[in-house]
């Protein structure tokens, strides 16, 4: 497999968690416990890109990489795109977003991703999904749903309930209809640097911007994106406080987690 880069966007700011990247999880921030385990794929090089300088300290002597970025970047992946040209990385060299506040990562899946990109060549991205957990979620905007081609590119995502059962909902139930080849996309990407190059510069169209998903850009501006099925649903991010604790919770469970 190509070798491939994890880089780790990690913004000073959250309006939900303040500091967030710096939260204590068993002796050690949240960046560097992501940054732990994305250590642990086949990455040729794990680099945190954040726009505070305190956080990049604290990275660094933790032992990782960290590079200091602009601060009016208004996505992570534009944050790449500034990754990409500081680290004068090759056009078709890979780079996997791993979020900041994803502490359970599995490295696997990293793996997964990355291979998945190598292996097609025309996509600019990969990304995987699993099957959906049920009706809750397919009706909730929270999750994020995708329908893909017979090869396994992506055709939309949306946080609408897609695909759309005609028949098992016409009486206006909320259900999962039997079969429904109902996917729950995964927020794990890899890009090909010279997409993330181009990133910045493309135009926001309206799916975007009522969809609120960045990934459509790439989409409405003509850019395949490959998505692979994941077996089961990683492990969720921590966005509250309840996600925090329960994250705590798995940590304090394991052995010499502290060390």
């Amino acid at each position: 497999m190509t070798p491939f880069i994890v880089a780790i966007p990690a913004r000073a700011a959250s309006r939900r968690l303040p500091g967030k990247p710096l939260l204590d999880i068993a002796g050690k921030p949240m960046v560097v416990r992501t940054a732990e385990r994305a250590s642990a794929s086949l990455a040729a090089r794990v680099i945190v890109a954040t726009d505070d300088a305190n956080i990049q300290a604290i990275v660094q002597r933790h032992g990782f990489d960290a590079l200091l970025t602009r601060n009016d970047h208004p996505t992570g992946t534009d944050r790449l795109a500034e990754v990409v040209d500081r680290l004068q990385l090759p056009d078709e060299a890979i780079v996997v977003n791993v979020q900041g506040d994803e502490p359970l990562i599995d490295p696997a899946q990293i793996n997964a991703v990355a291979k998945l990109l190598d292996e097609t060549p025309d996509a600019a991205i990969a990304t995987c999904a699993a099957a959906i957990g049920g009706a809750d979620a397919l009706f909730s905007p929270n999750v994020v749903k995708v329908v893909r081609d017979r090869r396994g590119y992506a055709l939309y995502f949306s946080r609408a309930p897609i695909p759309w059962a005609r028949d098992a909902l016409s009486d206006g139930a909320r259900r999962l209809a039997s079969g429904l080849p109902a996917l729950h996309h995964i927020g794990l990407y890899a890009y090909r640097a010279h997409f993330l190059r181009q990133f910045p510069s493309l135009p926001q169209g309206p799916l975007e911007s009522f969809e609120s998903l960045e990934q459509l850009r790439a989409l409405e501006n003509g850019y395949a994106i490959m998505v692979g099925l994941a077996a089961s649903h990683p492990a969720a991010g921590v966005d509250t406080e309840a996600d925090l604790a329960r994250v705590r919770q798995v940590f304090a469970a394991l052995p010499r987690c502290g060390k």
